[in-house]
């Protein structure tokens, strides 16, 4: 059975996983861009603002 108790330390650490992916993919997103891959790091912005909406 599920054990509801859990759920929102769970909901927690998911939370918590997916920002310091966020950060991680910024930080690759800037040297990318540094590099000149401007185009692909302002798609990759893109689609981080999707996390921004949800917090």
């Amino acid at each position: 059975m599920f054990n509801y108790d859990l759920l929102p330390s769970q909901l927690y650490k998911i939370n918590e996983n997916q920002l310091a992916l966020e950060a991680a993919i910024m930080e690759l997103t800037l040297w990318g861009e540094q590099r000149g891959s401007a185009e692909v790091a302002g798609n990759v912005r893109g689609a981080l603002q999707t996390i921004d909406r949800n917090e």
